[in-house]
């Protein structure tokens, strides 16, 4: 019969990653409650903001699930280290994150403003600026397991694969609305937003976080060389792109198994399907995984 190891240590651990979720989920609180303009009960209890409420619980989430991961691959602790061996890698994690949500607003989705639609119970800007946080998380999460950024020439590496991989997401959005624009007689996907499609923005959401799942599955089968630049770069980019194009390939061949002469265009985009929107969000999703478990055996 195996027991469960309850050691000091244990509790220290598990006390410390406690007391900074609280910490964060408050200070998380605060920032979303002063940008609401409003007490987050009001806003979500009485005005009924399914899009603030949907953004939130995307924070939410992402706080927690990365204070999660962080301390499942910690391998050692040390309480008289703290500050270096916990509490400056996961304020670099959430930097970076941010940094990576605020690149995607500011810089892939220039044209359409998230905040101020979530602030009008846009449920569409919400899925899509929630998939962006979710995406965003997940390829940090990947690539502080490639390679665990402990000198400065470590964090200049993954700094540089990190733009490069900001670049892999513009891109993919950039590819996604030319074909939005040529189905739909030259419209905006940026504008559609603003329109409140609900289907739309799963099916935005769930190909972001399928493509930030794909680039895990490539960084976790990517090798390290924690001195070399240039190599680190070059395997980075190899492996991405490569996973990129498989998850595009393969989930493309999935849909037509799953949904037969169906028009998925004329029912996300004109229909406000949320069924098919759905499970398109869901083939990206699985297929994404699939892909990280396949490429680590």
């Amino acid at each position: 019969m195996s027991y469960l190891s309850l050691e000091n240590s244990n509790f220290f651990v598990l006390l410390s990653g406690l007391t900074i979720a609280c910490i964060a989920l408050m200070s998380l609180r605060l920032i979303v409650q002063f940008r609401a303009k409003n007490l987050l009960q009001k806003e979500l209890a009485q005005h009924d903001n399914f899009a603030l409420g949907i953004n939130y619980a995307a924070k939410v989430a992402v706080l927690c699930g990365s204070i999660g991961y962080f301390f499942g691959h910690l391998n050692t602790f040390d309480s008289a280290a703290i500050h270096t061996q916990v509490l400056l890698p996961i304020a670099l994690i959430w930097f970076y994150i941010c940094l990576g949500q605020a690149i995607h607003r500011k810089w892939i989705l220039y044209r359409f403003n998230e905040t101020q639609a979530i602030l009008k119970q846009n449920v569409c800007a919400a899925l899509v600026d929630s998939g962006m946080l979710v995406g965003n998380s997940i390829l940090v999460l990947g690539l502080y397991h490639w390679l665990e950024p402990k000198t400065w020439q470590a964090l200049l590496i993954v700094s540089i694969c990190f733009i490069f991989l900001q670049g892999v997401f513009a891109l993919d959005s950039k590819l996604r609305e030319s074909r939005f624009a040529k189905k739909n007689q030259g419209a905006s996907l940026q504008y559609n937003f603003s329109l409140a499609n609900t289907s739309i923005g799963i099916r935005y959401a769930g190909k972001t976080i399928g493509l930030a799942l794909a680039i895990y599955a490539g960084l976790h089968s990517a090798p390290s060389y924690p001195s070399k630049m240039v190599d680190n770069l070059l395997t980075v980019v190899v492996h991405s792109v490569f996973m990129w194009f498989l998850l595009y390939v393969f989930s493309r061949l999935m849909i037509h198994i799953v949904l037969p002469k169906v028009d998925i265009g004329l029912e996300v985009d004109h229909q406000d399907n949320i069924g098919i929107a759905c499970l398109e969000f869901a083939v990206f999703c699985s297929m994404g995984y699939l892909l990280i478990n396949m490429f680590s055996i």
